[in-house]
Formats: structure tokens, C-alpha cells, sequence
């Protein structure tokens, strides 16, 4: 009897040494490093504002080439007006990027032997309403079927809002008038207007850009009513035969944001890794993305990112304040300026005057897209979901310090089975060489053991 309770001691001895890994869930910790949208070479990024059925949409676009060349063409629900149309402050789509990126944090062991218990040696881790036609606003080509229905200026670029008979003709109207679209794009305008959508097309002035001295195109942005809740990606395919990222901040006084006709995954996450990994964060979360995007056959929308935005832990940049929310479209806080928003329907007054809602949730959804995967564009719901998740990667230090005690050498017994561990999560996640990173483990001091020998090493430590 009594050498059975030792060897049932033994055995959960054992277990407890294999099996312990320190819990990734807690978000606390010290932010290092960001895997922000510069890591593509083409990214664009959007920012969507959405309460109820209205709508204020930010275009940030990656475009190089010359200005002169510049068309931008997005399918609306609606005729949009002057009001209804402005340029955005690119600084910040950039503030949006860097506090939703994903990002790498790290931890330190403490001194085993300065602890009670082997449990506790590591650290644990805003639109306005659409105006009314001017009289003689439109101006129709009919041998084309083209009408415009509204045209501006705003900032630097020229704005013109078309809607069309079919699609021939819009493309031969939009190339005839010196806008610079690939040929054969009636057949992604087609689904459009069928829809009965108008298109929104904006080029730059070049007189007021370079009157400004602007070095780069600003952002777009745009406010309507519909309760279509969509984002056009199919026309973004025109220029490109190769996979293109695109970015997504939805910004929502509810909670996440989701895709409903792709599907939405998470992005692998809280996985511990190797510390070399800091010095290579960027191209480790590129092929870890990649290897996702594979794995789920390139045809879903990855989350990032979902969090309140009064908040976050880690932090890797500090929340928006309020004025910089309202840049992003935020229309609903309690001391935001209404644009003249008018409700389609007056609702009843209640006999109290409604709560002001505060709450901005921000959701970052990441879709790489090409045409097979991706033929439609992308259809979003907001839900009640308020859970907070984010893409993060832990490094864990360990403890270099003197060891000599009892948890101490049980500690460093531990260590070789926790790095080869990395080393394997780290290996299935971006699928890189085994052998390679742990080489690369072993110079930075992270030596790693097969389990086998480390249960003979314990075993003769007992």
C-alpha cells in the first residue's frame, strides 16, 4: 500500500511537470512590438462608422503611381451630396492601424526559488442627411444611359456621383472622360447596377494638390443612410491578378462586427513562442498569416482585433480620445456636433430623454482577397458580442539567476520541455523549419531536450 501511494505520487508528480504551461489568457504584460498594415506591400484600409442605418465610411487607399492617373470608383445606396462628402485626417486611419494591430508581449520568470508554491513560479502572463437635388444638378448622356447626379469639389479631388442603364456604357463614359480605369470592368459594374446603386467616383485635382503641397492622397470620406450594410470589394480586383490585403476598422456602439457571407475566424492567438522571434516579429507574423490564410482556403475574414475603445492590455498605442473618434466617423457620442441627421420615419418621443450612448467598439477585420475566393463583396452584421480579443504572441524570459533549491532545479528541468514547446508552436504556426529554429533558440540560451530525456533527467533527479 504504501509503495502505491508512491507510485501514484510519482505519477501526478509527472503529470503536473509535463503538463504545466503558464496560463496565456490573462492580458497583462509588456507590449514590444506591432504587426501594423505597413507589413503589406498592398493594403488598404477602411473605416467604417455604423449606428442604426447610417453610415460614415473612410477610404484610405495604397495607391503609388502618378496622381494625374488616379480614378477612384465605389458603389454607394444613394446619391451623395457636397455635405455628405469630405477629406479625412490620414492620421487617423494611422491611429486606428497602430492601436488594433497585432502585437508581441513579454514576460520575465521570476526566481523560483523566491516562491511558496511550483504553481506560481512564472509570471502570468455623424452622417448627414441627404440633401436635396439642386434643380439641374443632373446631366444625362443618353446615348451612353449615363446620368450625373451630382458633381463637386472637395479638397483635392473632384467629385462625381453617376448612376448608369448598364454597365457598356458606364465603363465607355468613364474612360472617355479621361478617367483611367482598366478595360473590361463592365463586367464587375454589371452586379451594381442591377442593384439600382450609384457610383461614386472621385479624381484629383492637380491644381489644388499641388497648390497644397500635398505629398500623399488623403483619405475619403463619405456619410449616407442604408440598410445595407456592405463594403464593394469586387472593382478592387480590376488592378490586380494578385492577392490584395485590405483592412477593416468597423466602428460600433454595440460590439464585434462579423462578416455574413464569408466567414469570420479568429486569428491563431496567445501562443507562446520563442524569444529570438522579437528581432523577427514582422516576417513571423506575415508567414503565420499566410499559413492561416492557407490552412482556412483563402476565403475567410480574419480578426485581429475586437475591443471597447476605452480601453485595451496590452496597450500598443493609447485609445483614441473623443475628437479623434469623431474624425473617424464616431456620429453617436453625447457631445458630438449632429450633422443633420434626420430619421426617415419621426420616432415617438419617449417621456424621458433617451441615455447618450458612449461606447465606440472597434473590430479589425483582415481579408486577403483575389477574384476566385473572394466573388462577392463583403456583407457585415453587427452583434451584441462584446468580448475582447486580439491578435498577441508572448515571449517568456526565463529566469537566469542563481537556482539552488528544490523548485529551483525543478525549474530548469521544466525549461527544456517549455522552449521545445515553443519551438513546435512555433514551427506549426508559420510552418518554418524545425531544426532551424531550434538552432537559432540555441544561440539565443533556449536549449531544447526531446520529452524522453527529460523524463529520465527527472527521473533520476528522484
Amino acid at each position: 500500500m504504501k509503495h502505491l501511494r508512491y507510485l501514484i505520487s510519482l505519477i501526478f508528480t509527472f503529470v503536473l511537470i509535463l503538463c504545466f504551461t503558464p496560463p496565456a489568457l490573462a492580458f497583462c504584460g509588456f507590449y514590444v512590438a506591432k504587426a501594423d498594415s505597413k507589413l503589406y506591400n498592398k493594403a488598404s484600409q477602411v473605416a467604417i462608422a455604423r449606428n442604426g442605418d447610417r453610415t460614415i465610411l473612410t477610404m484610405a487607399n495604397d495607391y503609388q503611381g502618378d496622381v494625374k492617373d488616379f480614378a477612384l470608383v465605389v458603389p454607394v445606396p444613394t446619391v451623395l451630396q457636397k455635405g455628405q462628402v469630405r477629406v479625412g485626417d490620414p492620421k487617423i486611419m494611422e491611429r486606428l492601424d497602430a492601436f488594433s494591430a497585432p502585437r508581441l508581449v513579454e514576460y520575465f520568470d521570476s526566481n523560483p526559488c523566491a516562491r511558496n508554491r511550483f504553481n506560481d513560479m512564472i509570471e502570468q502572463s455623424g452622417a448627414p442627411a441627404p440633401a436635396a437635388r439642386k434643380a439641374g444638378a443632373s446631366r444625362v448622356d443618353s446615348s451612353l444611359g449615363v446620368t450625373v447626379e451630382a458633381r463637386f469639389n472637395v479638397g483635392e479631388y473632384n467629385i462625381l456621383i453617376l448612376s448608369a442603364k448598364e454597365s457598356t456604357g458606364l465603363e465607355k463614359w468613364l474612360i472617355g472622360n479621361g478617367y483611367k480605369i482598366p478595360r473590361g470592368a463592365r463586367r464587375l459594374l454589371r452586379p451594381y447596377i442591377r442593384q439600382k446603386m450609384k457610383f461614386f467616383v472621385a479624381k484629383v485635382n492637380l491644381e489644388k494638390f499641388q497648390g497644397n503641397g500635398y505629398q500623399f492622397l488623403r483619405p475619403l470620406q463619405i456619410a449616407y443612410e442604408s440598410p445595407k450594410f456592405m463594403l464593394p470589394i469586387r472593382l478592387g480586383m480590376i488592378n490586380s491578378n494578385s492577392p490584395q490585403d485590405l483592412i477593416v476598422y468597423i466602428l460600433s456602439p454595440k460590439g464585434q462586427a462579423q462578416v455574413t457571407n464569408y466567414r469570420t475566424v479568429q486569428i491563431p492567438s496567445n501562443q507562446d513562442i520563442p524569444v529570438f522571434v522579437k528581432g523577427e516579429f514582422s516576417n513571423f507574423y506575415k508567414s503565420m498569416f499566410q499559413t492561416a490564410y492557407t490552412k482556412e482556403d483563402r476565403k475567410v475574414a480574419f480578426l485581429e482585433y475586437a475591443w471597447d475603445m476605452s480601453s485595451c492590455d496590452p496597450c500598443s498605442a493609447n485609445p483614441l480620445n473623443r475628437q479623434e473618434m469623431k474624425k473617424a466617423g464616431v456620429f453617436w457620442l453625447d457631445d458630438a456636433p449632429n450633422p443633420g441627421i434626420t430619421p426617415r420615419r419621426r420616432p415617438i418621443r419617449p417621456p424621458f430623454p433617451p441615455r447618450p450612448n458612449n461606447s465606440v467598439f472597434l473590430t479589425r477585420l483582415h481579408v486577403r482577397y483575389t477574384r476566385d475566393k473572394f466573388p462577392e463583396d463583403l456583407m457585415f452584421q453587427e452583434t451584441s458580442n462584446r468580448q475582447f480579443f486580439q491578435g498577441r504572441y508572448v515571449l517568456r524570459h526565463p529566469y537566469t539567476g542563481e537556482t539552488n533549491c528544490r523548485a529551483g532545479r525543478k525549474y530548469k528541468q521544466f525549461l527544456s520541455r517549455r522552449f521545445e514547446k515553443e519551438a513546435q508552436t512555433l514551427a506549426k504556426l508559420t510552418t518554418w523549419n524545425i531544426q532551424d529554429i531550434r538552432k537559432k533558440m540555441k544561440l539565443g540560451g533556449q536549449q531544447t531536450t526531446p520529452w524522453w530525456q527529460n523524463f529520465f533527467k527527472w527521473l533520476k533527479f528522484y
